[in-house]
């Protein structure tokens, strides 16, 4: 590692001021403190040290996704190898000649044939989003001559997580310049963005390629088509027949799923969001290292079963959608993961205690509102955040102005 600093050292006369490269010292510098600890010491008067940098804060939510990205390569493949069981065409790619040529078998290789199988959907659309959103975020910092931040590296891990398999990777570069430019950089950058960088992405590939990314024929591709097997999602099936379609099931590939099979996460949707096992993981990880916050998720908890109470009390009938339980709200699409790593994001949600309640509360009503009352927007929870995002400085300053109001009515008695 020695041998290693003397070189970076060595190297670094180019990249500052006056030097050959100098326009390319954002990069040079983001791969330095990459691979070390940044060299310089505050020396002047005392001040607040803490060893939580943003380095470290983005690499610990990154870990806490390693379980999620784990479970988005199984469950690619698990629910590929259930299509092939009942029959079905297996998906028709580049992917499937690869794992053909190395000798795996889907229905009898077991749980690392579902893996590897899973990973060859998985990764290249990770690797697009990495070369496609770092090199927009460092072209943007060499323009304004700012440091590379570590930001990106939860937005690349966050938005692969949140696409169908399926997904052409040309819209995954797509997808991520537009949440990386529009979502973030025009706003100035890390720590300016009003709106999550890669629900924005999402968003944008939502409305602009809605049968790519969502209703039933993703994830499993087209039935009718040369690509493969088509598959409604678990949340699909629950809005066209309820409970019933929950427990009978409504699926070519297989009949009803218990709600412990839907927490563990083995249902068709997008990658890395359909386990709310692994997600609780996550949120362990981040609560217990403190770099998400606790009232948040506490306050979607409450605002998403107050919803689903809500209309349980106005549902005609038990098979109705308005029916179904708050305990299968909460296993059923993206909630989980919605709420533990999109909702919590620090920039783009409120900053005070008392305003993450709240903020945490709104976007769990208003995504179980959307689930249920508007059968035609399965992301819910994507529009629910990024509405509240909008808000989130709002309610910061109402609490804040509560705050002080209290303490001036406190110190005039």
């Amino acid at each position: 590692m020695k041998a290693l600093r003397n070189i970076l050292d060595k190297q670094a006369r180019h990249f500052e001021k006056g030097g050959k490269l100098e326009a390319l010292y954002p990069l040079w510098e983001a791969g330095d403190t990459f691979l070390f600890s940044l060299g310089k010491v505050t020396r002047t008067a005392s001040h607040v040290r803490d060893g939580a940098d943003l380095k470290r804060i983005m690499i610990t939510v990154v870990v806490a996704l390693l379980p999620c990205m784990f479970m988005a390569m199984f469950n690619t493949g698990h629910q590929a190898q259930l299509a092939v069981r009942q029959g079905a065409a297996l998906w028709d790619g580049w992917q499937t000649s690869v794992f053909t040529a190395l000798g795996f078998d889907l229905v009898n290789g077991g749980f690392i044939a579902c893996m590897v199988y899973g990973a060859l959907f998985f990764i290249p659309v990770y690797i697009v989003t990495l070369a496609a959103g770092g090199t927009a975020e460092v072209v943007f910092c060499i323009v304004r001559k700012h440091e590379v931040n570590e930001g990106f590296l939860v937005t690349s891990a966050l938005f692969p997580l949140i696409l169908p398999a399926t997904i052409p990777l040309w819209q995954v570069a797509l997808g991520i310049l537009f949440g990386v430019v529009i979502g973030k950089e025009v706003f100035g950058g890390v720590g300016m963005n009003i709106f999550n960088p890669a629900l924005t992405a999402r968003a944008f590939l939502y409305f602009a390629y809605p049968t790519e990314i969502s209703g039933d024929n993703v994830w499993i591709a087209a039935q009718t088509s040369a690509d493969g097997y088509s598959g409604a999602t678990w949340l699909a099936i629950m809005k066209d027949a309820g409970m019933d379609g929950l427990r009978n099931g409504i699926s070519e590939v297989r009949g009803g799923i218990t709600w412990w099979e839907s927490f563990i996460g083995l249902e068709p949707g997008s990658m890395g969001e359909t386990s709310a096992l692994f997600c609780l993981i996550g949120a362990v990880i981040l609560i217990a290292t403190g770099v998400a916050s606790w009232r948040i998720m506490l306050g979607g908890l409450v605002g998403s079963a107050g919803a689903a109470l809500l209309f349980n009390a106005f549902a005609h009938e038990p098979s109705s959608v308005f029916a179904v339980p708050v305990h299968w709200h909460w296993v059923l699409g993206g909630f989980a993961f919605a709420i533990v790593f999109m909702a919590t994001d620090p920039v783009s949600a409120p900053y005070t205690d008392t305003g993450r309640y709240l903020y945490g509360f709104l976007i769990g009503f208003l995504g179980i509102l959307i689930r249920e009352v508007n059968p035609a927007y399965a992301g819910s929870w994507m529009l629910s955040i990024l509405f509240m995002n909008m808000f989130s400085s709002t309610i910061d300053h109402y609490v804040v102005r509560a705050n002080i109001k209290r303490r001036l009515a406190r110190n005039a008695a």
